[in-house]
């Protein structure tokens, strides 16, 4: 699966949301019924694991955290306790619980930005806080992407 892009949304009056259809259509072709929904970790934005990725995330995790070492399974369920497993309705759309949508301050409008293996899901004013200048940008991808060449 790749999630590219970003795609404008609304809610509705409930909280409920459209899945864009090019994020669906990824979900489908990777044959993934189940969705999770947590706040990410760094920014103030929701993120969308496909099933099969939450999956792989939770079993990378568990093998680097020993669940012996107090502090490491503290950070191990704070991680995982505050999550949500999405079902989308008949019509692709799956609620956006108040809670979550309080967290990342998202009234009506959002964007869904495909990062690859997960969606995230942003206020469009808190996307731009969560994004380079162009100029900055650019210089930040050429120190990486010439760092370290081997």
């Amino acid at each position: 699966m790749r999630f590219l892009g970003d795609i404008e949304a609304r809610t509705d009056a409930k909280g409920r949301v459209f899945l864009p259809a090019t994020f669906r259509k990824e979900l489908q072709m990777g044959g993934e019924e189940r969705i999770i929904l947590r706040m990410d970790v760094f920014n103030s934005c929701l993120v969308l694991y496909p099933g099969s990725v939450w999956d792989q995330q939770m079993d990378e995790m568990r093998a680097k955290l020993d669940r012996w070492d107090r502090r490491q399974q503290m950070l191990y369920r704070q991680f995982v306790c505050n999550i949500v497993t999405l079902t989308l309705d008949s019509n692709g759309r799956f609620l956006i619980p108040e809670r979550y949508r309080k967290c990342a301050k998202i009234s009506h409008d959002v964007h869904f930005v495909g990062m690859g293996d997960v969606i995230e899901i942003w206020d469009p004013e808190m996307l731009a806080g969560g994004m380079l200048a162009q100029d900055e940008f650019a210089d930040e991808l050429e120190q990486q992407m010439t760092t370290n060449k081997e």
